[in-house]
This record gives C-alpha cells, structure tokens and sequence, in this order.
C-alpha cells in the first residue's frame, strides 16, 4: 500500500465492529464535509496533516476504543442523559444540539457558565444538558417547540431563569440561543407540524438526508464559511445531533440511520480543550503547524498538564 492511500482494512474493521454496511444503504444523499476538508487540506499553507501521523491516532483511537469498551450504549450511561426511548427524548436532543455551543468564558477557566444540579457542578457542554433537565425538572417544557413560539409563557425572562447561572459567569451568548430556538419553533411549526419527530421521518432514516435537511432548513444548523473563493462546509452541530439521536436509541427507531458511515468526525470549539487536542494529535505528529500560527511558549508543559488533569476530572 503506498503512503497516501487509505487504509481499507482497518476501514472494514472499523465498519464491521459498528455493524456498519455501506451496502445495505439505500440513500444516495451525499455530505459535501468531506470533500470541503480536502479542498480546504489541499490549499492550507500555514496548517498541514501528515498521513502517517493520522494513522497513529486513529490506532491510539481504536485502541482506547477496544480497552475502554466504547459502544452505543455508553451514550445513555450518563446520569444527565435522557434514558427514555421515546419522542420526548427525540425533543431533548433537538434542543440540546440546537443550543450546543460556545459555552467557555473569555477569562479565566475558574469562571465558566456553571450549573448545579443533583449535588454536582457542571460547565460545559454538561451545564446546558444540566439546565435542560433542570427547567423539565420545575415543569418548564424547555424541549417543546409549541413553548418556543409562545411569547407570553416563553418570554426572556423565563429563558433567563431557565439558563441561570451559579458562578458569577452568565450563559455565553444567551440571546443568540434564544434566536435559536424561536426560529426553529417557527421553522418547526410551519414545515413540520410543530414536531421534531416529523422531522426525523422526512429523512427516511438517512443520517446524511437528515444532516443536509437541518442545514438547508434551519439557519442555526448551517455552519459554514468561505476558503479560498470556495464555500466550505463544517455542518458539525446537524451531525453530531445525527449521532446523539444513532446513540441514545442505540441505531433502532428515531435513531436508525441506514447510512450513518456517512457522517464526519468533528473537533470541539475552541475551549481548553482545544489546547489538549492540539498538544496531542502534534505529540503523535498528526498536525504541523507554521511557527507563526501558535506562540508554544505559552503553553508550557505544566500548563497543559493542568488543563488536561482538570478535563480528565469532568
């Protein structure tokens, strides 16, 4: 095998062992992620990704994969994760990826968005699932399209108590979120009867129908940019609620996906965490940078021990 070609049998491994069939895939629906990634990788010139270093993370991934026992199933184990296979639960994770972003302060870590819920403390993207549960816990139907639309109940004022805060750090963003929300009420109500659900049928479980139908539909799902003359498409909050939907109902009923194969990895937002992403995938040579990109000497060694010890611990 030469040193650019794809490694096809760690591919069918990979298919196999998520009991994935491209063959038994009836939509012909493709994603453009994935040929937008490689224009963007054939014209980068201060960002390159070396081949062989991408094969030692993907190793390392699998690996951790087979000792961890990650599956499908590991999804619902989460105490802040709907258990219920229902369309209840297909609502929560609507809402939740709808809402799922930027949640980290320009300051200080110490001083993120915090939530505390059922004797715990959570940032994070754990602090938006915590006040989800938190507002359907006090009876506020925080996941209910029909209460995104109506004004009077859902007004700034509720929203405002439904994402409180117990640091001194308010949700980031909050009234960006609460434009979500009312045009996907809107969007929800005039093309899908006010269901999500209904949604989710009209993909006729394709995960990459469903991923271009929330990107074409609603404004807020459409995460894209210009490179290089060209548009480019990211799409990651439409795929990963595609994958959180595969997951929690374990690839059965609102969460079946005959194509789900077609759906991308996607790197988080720019948190703390970005910073252990890139010290790792440089430590196994998957990403070079140009000097000028990153001044290293601000991340020391012990600086980035203390961020990854403070992630592992959350």
């Amino acid at each position: 095998m030469f040193e650019d070609e794809p490694d096809l049998d760690l591919l069918t491994l990979l298919r196999k062992s998520l009991r994935l069939d491209p063959e038994d895939c009836p939509s012909t629906t493709e994603l453009p992620v994935l040929k937008d990634a490689q224009f963007i990788y054939d014209n980068s010139i201060d960002v390159a990704i070396d081949y062989s270093g991408t094969k030692a993370a993907a190793a390392t991934i699998w690996k951790s994969m087979q000792t961890k026992g990650y599956s499908r199933q590991t999804w619902c184990e989460h105490d802040l994760h709907p258990k219920a296979k229902d369309a209840s639960t297909a609502n929560f994770i609507f809402t939740m990826d709808l809402l799922n972003f930027c949640f980290w302060p320009e300051g200080p870590y110490e001083a993120a968005y915090t939530v505390d819920y059922r004797g715990e403390r959570w940032t994070g993207y754990w602090s938006l699932v915590a006040s989800l549960q938190r507002a359907l816990d006090e009876g506020i139907p925080i996941t209910d399209s029909h209460f995104w639309q109506d004004e009077c109940e859902c007004t700034e004022e509720v929203l405002q108590y439904v994402f409180r805060s117990d640091s001194p750090t308010s949700m980031p963003l909050l009234n960006e979120r609460m434009s979500c929300l009312r045009e996907a009420g809107t969007i929800l109500y005039n093309r899908f009867d006010c269901s999500v659900v209904n949604c989710l049928k009209e993909a006729n479980y394709s995960a990459a129908a469903l991923v271009k139908l929330l990107a074409d539909l609603f404004p807020c799902f459409r995460d894209e940019t210009r490179f290089e003359g060209k548009t480019v498409r990211f799409y990651k909050r439409a795929q990963i609620l595609v994958a959180d939907l595969w997951a929690c109902f374990d690839g059965e009923g609102y969460g079946r996906f005959d194509d789900i194969e077609k759906i991308t990895m996607f790197a988080g937002n720019f948190t703390h965490s970005c910073y252990i992403l890139e010290y790792a995938l440089t430590t196994v040579q998957t990403i070079e940078y140009h000097k000028c990109l990153i001044p290293w000497g601000v991340f020391s060694t012990a600086h980035l021990s203390t961020i990854i010890s403070r992630s592992s611990n959350r």
